[in-house]
């Protein structure tokens, strides 16, 4: 039996960003029931780092991850880690005073968004049909993320700095002793002195091992599809292109177009699969507001989504259940936040505070923290 600091549940982008941060501050444990990391949300993520994105807090957390994002620490990458993609919101008439008002909160948070014509945005993406774009709204500075290259970054900076990975470990029992825990992970046995719940769709089950009451985190099945682009036309400067309700998105995917439909169905914990009827509407959205032809879906896939009820992360030690923190709730927009969200993570844990650059954008522990959701003996979801 082996005795770290910390250990951390999920090696997705949460727990190895999260990993990473804490093995600056002790022996940390980073524990995946898979046999590589990321093979959940994470590995299914056409990740994009937009501050028009998500409510205030997730918009100022976006804010502060992207600097690791466009000028990551020496050895951490081999490559760049995001390039830029603009993301252009686009309305009909009857959704122009709901990007309006998208644009007032996304603007009150600081990010940078310039109104365009309908002309203006057919010129940035050609396939969008007249009568769907009554006005638009571009955010020029959002960034596509290499989601494979930061994964691994992080996981190599932790095993650099001497953190231990254990793969096809199923966490089973958690258990308190003498102010530290005792947990079984497959065939092993740790002690640890605080644990990460960075588990996912899954991390209610690990709270519930732990005997922590839910935070009223659902699963949200999320579909996507690959599509050849038109014959000879080039897509590599087209933006993301989102509607203002959120009803679909359309981006350039190397060689070819992804697109989803932005369905959330709420689902059980699982390896995820898409349902042919999500895939034919995205086919559908992507068409009614495009001349896109798409005679034939490349590729299609489905990952969770995880929220609470305020959409908002929990990060934080829990309130009742001492040495136990949640790092959970990062629903879409866990990529691009993972950068500051593991170092307020390991903050709260470690000193009790946040860091002081996001306590300067106006996000307090409070805002995070998990005594703020209303929790009882419920399933989550349910």
């Amino acid at each position: 039996m082996r005795t770290y600091d910390f250990a951390v549940i999920g090696a997705g982008i949460a727990g190895a960003s999260v990993a990473y941060e804490l093995q600056f501050r002790g022996r940390t444990l980073l524990i995946e029931r898979e046999a590589l990391p990321g093979h959940h949300t994470t590995g299914r993520s056409a990740a994009f780092s937009v501050e028009s994105y998500g409510n205030r807090v997730v918009q100022w957390l976006t804010r502060a991850g992207r600097a690791l994002l466009e000028d990551p620490p020496d050895g951490f990458a081999p490559h760049p880690l995001a390039h830029r993609c603009p993301m252009l919101w686009i309305a009909r008439p009857e959704q122009v005073q709901r990007l309006a008002q998208r644009v007032r909160i996304s603007v009150a948070a600081g990010a940078e968004l310039s109104e365009l014509t309908a002309a203006d945005a057919r010129a940035m993406c050609p396939v969008l049909r007249d009568e769907k774009v009554a006005i638009a709204v571009v955010e020029m500075g959002a960034l596509h993320i290499d989601v494979a290259g930061l994964l691994a970054g992080y996981l190599a900076g932790f095993r650099a700095r001497g953190g231990f990975l254990i793969t096809r470990a199923e966490v089973t029992r958690l258990n308190p002793t003498g102010g530290s825990w005792e947990i079984e992970a497959g065939s092993t046995r740790h002690h640890a002195g605080v644990i990460v719940n960075a588990a996912g769709a899954w991390a209610e089950r690990i709270g519930a091992l732990a005997g922590a009451r839910p935070i009223g985190l659902v699963p949200l099945r999320r579909t996507a599809i690959t599509f050849d682009p038109p014959p000879g036309v080039e897509i590599a400067n087209w933006p993301c292109l989102i509607d203002a309700d959120q009803t679909f998105y359309l981006k350039p995917e190397g060689a070819q177009l992804l697109a989803s439909p932005c369905d959330e169905t709420p689902s059980p914990p699982c390896d995820a699969t898409p349902d042919e009827l999500d895939v034919a509407l995205a086919v559908e959205r992507v068409t009614s507001a495009t001349t896109l032809a798409i005679r034939h879906v490349r590729h299609r896939w489905a990952g969770l989504r995880s929220f609470v009820a305020d959409r908002m992360p929990v990060i934080g030690l829990d309130p009742e259940i001492a040495g136990f923190c949640w790092l959970a709730g990062q629903g879409g927009f866990g990529i691009m936040t993972a950068p500051s969200t593991a170092r307020a993570a390991a903050s709260l844990i470690v000193d009790g505070t946040l860091p002081a650059d996001l306590k300067s954008l106006g996000i307090t522990p409070e805002m995070l923290a998990p005594s703020r959701l209303a929790r009882d003996a419920r399933t989550a979801g349910a």
